[in-house]
């Protein structure tokens, strides 16, 4: 989501859904129903009729990762965890017990990151590099129409 919100911030126009979907290489109904948890949060804007679609609901310089994060459903951040939650075994409890621990610092240390980064970094820094390569607006980037896997995107 964080791809389709700085796509839709560099334009005046509200975005369809279907065209959002086509730059994710999903289904408008997928799109749909993320971005109402965004609208939700006040992240998007939604607007009925010809010409409608979504608008960003607040300056970029106002959002960050985390808010972002919570409106998607707060999805797991680590892919790795206790095989069992109440195990017998004496050995396993001892690990569950590390790896809790550590994964408890882990997400805590990432979501204080996430509350510092607004999505204006983000615009910054994707600026920065489209200058480099001779894209110099957001819009001018390359966006092959192949399956963009969402997992790179939060």
């Amino acid at each position: 989501m964080l791809h389709v919100l700085l796509h839709m911030a560099d334009t005046d126009k509200a975005v369809t859904s279907e065209r959002l979907a086509q730059m994710m290489g999903t289904n408008p109904v997928v799109i749909r129903r993320v971005m109402a948890g965004l609208r939700e949060q006040g992240l998007v804007q939604s607007e009925k009729g010809h010409g409608g679609g979504w608008r960003l609901g607040r300056p970029l310089v106002e959002v960050t990762l985390a808010e972002v994060y919570r409106a998607v459903g707060e999805p797991e951040l680590f892919a790795m965890g206790n095989r069992s939650e109440n195990p017998q075994c004496l050995v396993e409890q001892a690990v569950n017990a590390a790896i809790d621990s550590a994964l408890s610092e882990a997400e805590a240390l990432l979501m204080q990151r996430f509350g510092e980064v607004t999505l204006a970094m983000l615009a910054a820094d994707f600026q920065r590099r489209a200058a480099a390569r001779g894209y110099p607006l957001l819009k001018d980037h390359p966006h092959p129409e192949t399956r963009h896997d969402p997992s790179h995107d939060l």
